[in-house]
Parts: C-alpha cells; structure tokens; sequence
C-alpha cells in the first residue's frame, strides 16, 4: 500500500511518455526536451512523494510511518535546505518560459503555493499510505525561493539572448 504513490507515477508518466513520442509532430529536439521535462517531473514526484528518500550522499527507503510536521522552527542553514532550493529550481525555469509575461512577483507567490501544496500532500499521503515524509515549514520557503530563483534566471535568459527586431521591421509596423 505504501508504494502505491510510485505505482501511480511511474504509470502515469510511462502513460504520457507513450503519447508524447506517438503524438509528436514537432521534431525529435522538442520531443526531446519534453521528454527532459517529463523526466524531471517523474524524478520530482518519486523524490516527494515516495517512501525513497536522497540524503545528499544515499539515497534510501524509508520505514514505515505517518511523518513529522515542523510549522516553526525556522532552519535555512543546512544541507536539506539547499537541496530543496535546487529541487525546485527547474520548476521555476519551466514556469517562466511557459508564462513569460508574468512579473517575479506572481512567480514567487507561485513557488510558495507550490511548497505548500507539497508539503500537505506529503502530510496526508504519510497518514494515510505510510510514506513517512516529514512536513517542514523550511520546506516550503525552500521551495518558494527555488522557483524564484529560477524564474528569475529565466526571466534574465529571455532578456539577454532573446533577438531585438531589426529596425526594417519596427519601420514597417509603424507605416
């Protein structure tokens, strides 16, 4: 029952991972990176929402129980801090290039959302399956400033290497 989670991500993106490649019309580099994408969101899912849980340096099973919920003591020093930020970082860059007219703003308030969402859907699958995750306010802010921090770095990409019209067009549109 506890590894019921998994089952339902792995069929899932095995699902859309079939209808992308027989549904793709769009040439292998974007099929590609929509692969990348799903990949990273499989990955993502797996890390969150499983019993298998990566330290840093080991990735290992955890047992079975209903979780722990931290919703104040305010820790952004360590290791699972960081490691939450650059979790959730990618997300942050796929959000801002799907929705590039969003300010930084919205995109922060998103990544919070996000990090909530998270961690109660961590906390009702530890009750109710036994994933044994740990619910953590630090969590949730970590999250937060991943997706802002990629957002952000999105947001610069489009600024810099996004090509200015030449002149001729901006000379035609105005005629």
């Amino acid at each position: 029952m506890r590894w019921l989670p998994l089952l339902l991500i792995l069929s899932l993106s095995g699902l859309v991972g079939v209808s992308l490649s027989h549904h793709s019309n769009s040439g292998h580099r974007k099929l590609g990176w929509r692969l990348l994408i799903l990949a990273y969101l499989t990955t993502l899912g797996v890390i969150l929402f499983t019993p298998i849980s990566f330290d840093g340096s080991a990735v290992y099973i955890m047992p079975a129980g209903t979780g722990r919920v931290n919703l104040t003591r305010l820790a952004f020093a360590n290791l699972g801090f960081a490691e939450n930020v650059l979790l959730t970082l990618p997300l942050g860059l796929l959000i801002k290039r799907a929705l590039p007219r969003i300010p930084l703003v919205v995109i922060a308030i998103l990544g919070l959302m996000i990090g909530g969402s998270i961690e109660v859907a961590q906390h009702y699958l530890s009750i109710y399956w036994l994933i044994n995750r740990s619910s953590d306010i630090n969590d949730v802010v970590a999250n937060g400033i991943g997706v802002t921090i990629g957002g952000g770095l999105m947001a610069i990409g489009q600024r810099v290497f996004v090509r200015p019209r030449s002149r001729r067009q901006v000379v035609k549109k105005a005629s």
